[in-house]
């Protein structure tokens, strides 16, 4: 009798190799998005940004490929940043302090996923090459098809095997005169049928379920504005506060956006753009600075050979595309973050000081909400000027905190998962 035992190995070899790819691509996408999600708001791979290069990093003689002094650093910032020369040069150069994790907000294993993904992403030639404009990106849809053509010419190998083996059997079947019914076409075997109805209800009802959940959701929605307005130029290079323009969000619900009285404010001196850098919109189109400004007086009529004859009354709106949009039912107050909270811009608008057409640069469903309510910590003192008299309330909290039975609150703690938060 001939043995199918090398067929079924074969096979089961077929399906292991199969999922190994997956586990690979599943544990890249993770240290991507912890990476997106804790740190690109202040760091990039390649370029020193709000705060420093992270490509290499580990690499550096300080460092020593030494993981440890990287948890150290992350768990321990706000001692390291006081004692340890390294980090207080840091603190020199870029002007700021990271933000302290915890361990249970972002543990070990979730450090090692994201500076692998670094490491990849580092290392990796074809991720380094600078952005054309004019081409479109395409680096995660070739992955994708180079993905799928492995996961089909797998299942194709899959299935030759098992025809194989139906094959040997029967062969072996009939040299011992065993009697057997003739095979029921693939087409009408039950089985087949139902395995195949099986994988397309999975597979459909995975992209009919994510395209559903991605509905209305505007992530990198990149719209062209009446003016070019360069928020790496007016908040990054001349480091103008956003509270600046912005006012409204550290007073009220709405950040609001600025009158063509407060551009003026500036742009009455400011007639020419001379000294900033060249400027390019998305399509690698240059912009004249200076025509820009010619624009916003054209809103505001105002000449500027005539500065004293202007009449702030008689200016028009400009007609600002908006960006961030939440639905109608969702409550969302900019004072309770910005003022209360403590959250900084960045942390919702992305990089905001190094773009020029500004994107939305968070996705701001529901889960994003949530994950930012269970990880954000809340500054629970309330016993001077600079604390919350809100939070004394909290007295078991105070009184946990006191005994050891916990280090931190946070705002999932005091309500920010209930559901009337921000439903009502």
């Amino acid at each position: 009798m001939i043995s199918c035992k090398p067929i079924t190995q074969k096979l089961t070899l077929a399906f292991l190799i199969f999922f190994s790819f997956s586990g690979i691509k599943i544990f890249a996408q993770d240290g991507k998005a912890l990476f997106q999600s804790k740190c690109a708001s202040c760091h990039n791979v390649f370029k020193d940004v709000t705060g420093p290069m992270l490509g290499g990093v580990i690499d550096k003689e300080y460092y020593g490929g030494d993981m440890k002094k990287i948890y150290n650093w992350i768990y321990g910032v706000n001692t390291l940043i006081n004692s340890d020369p390294h980090y207080m040069d840091l603190k020199k150069q870029y002007g700021s302090v990271m933000t302290q994790f915890e361990r249970n907000s972002l543990p070990e294993k979730d450090i090692d996923a994201i500076f692998a993904y670094i490491k990849v992403t580092f290392e990796t030639p074809t991720t380094r090459e600078p952005k054309d404009p004019l081409k479109p990106e395409t680096s995660s849809n070739q992955n994708a098809v180079i993905f799928g053509v492995i996961s089909l010419i797998l299942a194709i190998i899959a299935l030759i095997l098992m025809q194989v083996n139906s094959n040997l059997k029967k062969m072996s079947d009939d040299a011992e005169g065993i009697g057997r019914p003739e095979p029921v076409p693939f087409y009408r075997n039950k089985v087949y049928i139902a395995m195949v109805a099986l994988v397309f209800f999975v597979v459909g009802g995975f992209y009919v379920t994510k395209g559903a959940i991605g509905l209305q959701r505007q992530k990198d929605y990149q719209p062209e504005q009446p003016i070019y307005y360069s928020h790496k130029v007016h908040a990054g290079i001349n480091q103008i506060s956003c509270l600046y323009c912005h006012g409204n969000a550290w007073e009220s619900k709405h950040a609001a956006i600025p009158s063509v009285n407060v551009c003026m404010n500036c742009h009455k001196s400011i007639t020419e753009y001379v000294k900033g850098p060249e400027l390019f919109n998305e399509a690698g189109k240059k912009i004249d600075g200076t025509a820009e400004i010619k624009k916003l007086y054209e809103y505001a009529g105002f000449d500027p050979l005539k500065p004293n004859a202007w009449d702030p009354s008689k200016a028009k709106p400009i007609e600002w595309v908006k960006i961030h949009n939440l639905p109608d039912h969702v409550y969302f107050n900019h004072s309770q973050h910005i003022r209360a909270g403590n959250v900084q811009c960045q942390t919702c608008h992305g990089e905001i000081t190094a773009m020029d057409e500004v994107k939305q640069f968070s996705e701001l469903s529901m889960g994003w909400c949530i994950n930012c309510h269970r990880q954000s910590k809340v500054n629970f003192n309330y016993s001077d000027s600079t604390g919350n008299k809100f939070y004394s309330i909290y007295e078991k909290f105070h009184n946990d905190i006191k005994s050891g039975k916990m280090d931190s609150v946070t705002v999932k703690d005091i309500g920010g998962l209930e559901c009337q938060k921000c439903h009502y």
